[in-house]
């Protein structure tokens, strides 16, 4: 347990490194900070730091810089401080964002743009998925007699669509009838639930075999749909970052985030996290290759159908902003 004296000079030491990417010396801190106390007694603050292993050394004649386990003690405190649970952060961003975006792609789109301006981090911002939420509307469009786009719109906004072949020649009248039968049946259901909990005249009448090739264009829609539900921006962002002025170096975080199993599994934890917040720093994140960064993200929509909107950065991120960002991008995403 740090006193309260060492928190402060834990603190300033994480703040000044946050701005200015170099490491901290003891008089550094009490020329730039109102500590109270001499630079010897910092110095000897400074050790007690590292000996608990809060802050390291990373040259005998440098200052010194936080180590993840430091960064874990200032995100507890700024999370204490109740920071995470801010009315309206970035009230400003939350309402333009509204204004400007007319369905949901749209509007992940200008949010993963908004959070990643105003962190300097990339942002990530996952879509619920579409699998697992309930259908708002089926619409069939005939193309010709062999083939019609299938549009999908799910209760959340959320639209995909797909083209479809028939062997057999399918009239307007019947496509009608398709449409309004699985309008009638699978409205209010997930995909998921399409054949499943349907009573028995359901189940006869979805026997007809244009409605049964139509599910299955459907749900597997739906499962392509939910493979590339992930919005990513900001890599220049994070380039930009001294940490990874060489490239090279983002290039393991980059090849885990294109695998879409490393992905969900690390953003789709902060869906079962207790509390609205979940911050990983360094070695906290699943895999070796997101030791060097840290993510902050939060759950968005409601039940079994929620998105996670994140931002990942190097672990001398400012917390502060990017919590609070992450928390106006789950505001704007909530509500829709």
């Amino acid at each position: 347990m740090l006193s309260e004296r060492r928190q402060r000079v834990l603190r300033a030491l994480i703040e000044d490194y946050i701005e200015f990417a170099l490491p901290v010396g003891s008089r550094t801190l009490t020329e730039r900070h109102r500590l109270g106390v001499s630079p010897a007694t910092v110095r000897n603050d400074l050790s007690a730091l590292e000996d608990a292993g809060f802050i390291q050394q990373p040259h005998t004649s440098a200052g010194r810089v936080p180590t993840d386990a430091g960064y874990r003690t200032f995100v507890d405190e700024l999370l204490q401080s109740g920071l995470a649970q801010e009315e309206r952060p970035h009230q400003a961003m939350i309402d333009e964002l509204r204004a400007s975006a007319t369905e949901l792609d749209d509007l992940m789109e200008r949010t993963g743009a908004a959070l990643s301006r105003l962190t300097d981090c990339l942002s990530i911002v996952m879509a619920p998925s579409v699998l697992a939420g309930r259908i708002h509307q089926i619409t069939l469009v005939s193309l010709s007699p062999w083939q019609a786009i299938i549009i999908v719109v799910a209760e959340d906004g959320q639209v995909v669509n797909r083209t479809v072949s028939f062997t057999e020649e399918v009239s307007a009248d019947e496509l009608a009838g398709a449409q309004n039968l699985l309008n009638r049946v699978l409205v209010g259901r997930t995909a998921r639930d399409a054949r499943r909990q349907l009573d028995e005249n359901a189940i006869e009448a979805l026997s007809d075999p244009l409605v049964q090739l139509i599910i299955d264009e459907v749900v597997d829609c739906l499962g392509d749909a939910d493979a590339s539900r992930a919005h990513s921006l900001g890599i220049s962002s994070l380039l930009r970052q001294p940490e990874f002025s060489d490239a090279k170096a983002l290039l393991p975080v980059m090849e885990v985030l294109e695998d879409d199993r490393v992905l969900f599994h690390a953003f789709d934890d902060a869906v079962g996290e207790d509390g609205p917040i979940m911050v990983r720093i360094g070695h906290e994140n699943p895999t070796s290759e997101l030791a060097g960064v840290s993510i902050v993200a939060c759950p968005y929509g409601r039940g079994r159908s929620e998105g996670v909107v994140a931002v990942i950065g190097p672990t001398r991120m400012n917390y502060q902003n990017a919590i609070r960002a992450v928390r106006a991008a789950q505001c704007v995403l909530h509500d829709e």
